[in-house]
């Protein structure tokens, strides 16, 4: 029941965030004096539909995205003579601007907000002191650095030695350590297949304990197969300016971290179907069907508290949000950056034409641009049909 309700709060928290976007673009141009005609939610048959003056609102079956339909948006189309003065491409190149980065925009401001009444509400994470006690023992080797244990899999180091939660490392293969710093370096000093002797306190034992722990290899690296323990950890509400600092810095986290996906995800591809596919910031990438699933693994987890699964809640919608704006920053047709890029190129294409003392040569020749058009929505489409796949088939989970 708590993995439905947080796959319908996501659900509802996408459609949100389209409606923004739509009437991001929607507003100024009604405000312009263009002619919008339609403002829908979803593609597909319509579900529901009202008329509200020249504007019918509405939302159809598949939840995946929205449009706002403004009349001779490009010259391609056909339109009635008498919108032909209130058409989108005949009106001045800064309004049309504004119409096309606006939904960008209420995406960004959206997120931005977001993040203010998280941390305002229900806090700000605080990551606390990272200590060399054990937390919790991992049962088996995965097969990779952020899989999970599948049957058949060999116990871990820890579980092997009989290492258990609460035991406090004091030295790791004759290296003294005081915190989970000094402890994760003594490890990366090691190799895999190695024997340790790990020196452990453990609660209510009358003297220290050594452990013999014979390293395990994932990924080329030692493992041994325990989480630390964290104290002094937790939230803490922000004022104003505290909340607005607070966003943004996770809003430049954010997009830095779409950044780096972007490089990786052609390299990542090959793997989206392996158990190596969270190993890189590319296969962490999922679709709205892996989002949605992430929602529902949020709600149902037994390891966090309701505070956690709010802040990771309102994390994945903020992390939506700012995804959609930067998306559709691209210069490509057909998302608003390549209809910015094509208001721009005009206006660069005007200036020089003034400077030769030569006319204004107008609105660019879409018919050109259709190839390029169709490759984009072709590559789009066809990555996010894979992504789909790869959630139903490999999906993501939540770090334990």
């Amino acid at each position: 029941m708590a993995f439905l309700l947080g796959a319908v709060a996501f659900v509802v928290a996408l459609l949100l965030s389209v409606m923004l976007h739509e009437g991001g673009h929607l507003l100024p141009a009604k405000r312009f004096g263009m002619k919008a005609t339609q403002y829908f939610v979803g593609f597909g048959p319509t579900l529901w539909s009202t008329r509200r003056g020249e504007t019918e609102y509405g939302v159809k079956a598949i939840p995946l995205g929205g449009f706002v339909k403004i009349v001779g948006y490009t010259p391609l189309e056909e339109i009635d003579p008498a919108d032909r003065p209130r058409a989108f491409y005949r009106q001045p190149a800064g309004r049309r601007a504004i119409v096309i980065v606006s939904g960008v925009v209420a995406n960004f401001v959206f997120a931005f907000l977001l993040l203010m009444v998280m941390a305002m509400t229900v806090g700000v994470p605080q990551s606390g002191t990272v200590t060399s006690t054990v937390d919790e023992v991992t049962p088996c080797v995965p097969a990779g650095a952020r899989s999970a244990c599948e049957e058949g899999r060999p116990r871990s180091p820890a579980a092997a030695a009989g290492l258990r939660a609460g035991d406090r490392v004091v030295s790791f293969d004759g290296t003294p350590v005081s915190d989970w710093d000094e402890l994760t370096k003594a490890i990366d000093k090691a190799k895999p297949g190695q024997t340790v002797r790990v020196a452990v306190q453990r609660p209510g034992a009358p003297q220290t304990m050594t452990l013999p722990i014979r390293l395990a290899d994932v990924d080329g690296q030692p493992f041994v197969g325990m989480s630390a323990r964290v104290v002094g950890g937790g939230y803490e509400r922000a004022g104003p300016l505290g909340a607005t600092a607070f966003a943004a810095r996770a809003t430049g986290r954010t997009v830095a971290g779409i950044g780096e996906v972007a490089v990786d995800l052609p390299a990542a591809v090959p793997r989206l179907f392996s158990p190596e596919r969270e190993s890189t910031p590319g296969g962490q990438v999922g679709s709205v069907v892996g989002a949605t699933d992430v929602s529902g693994q949020i709600f149902a987890s037994d390891t966090n508290s309701a505070r956690d699964k709010i802040a990771l809640f309102l994390s994945l919608v903020v992390s939506v949000n700012i995804f959609l704006g930067a998306l559709n920053v691209l210069p490509l047709l057909p998302l608003d950056g390549g209809h910015l890029a094509v208001v721009g190129y005009e206006r660069a294409r005007a200036a020089v034409n003034r400077v030769r003392g030569r006319p204004d040569p107008g609105t660019v020749d879409m018919t050109r641009l259709l190839p390029l058009t169709y490759l984009a929505v072709l590559v789009l489409v066809g990555l996010g049909v894979l992504l789909i796949l790869a959630d139903v088939f490999n999906p993501l989970k939540l770090p334990e």
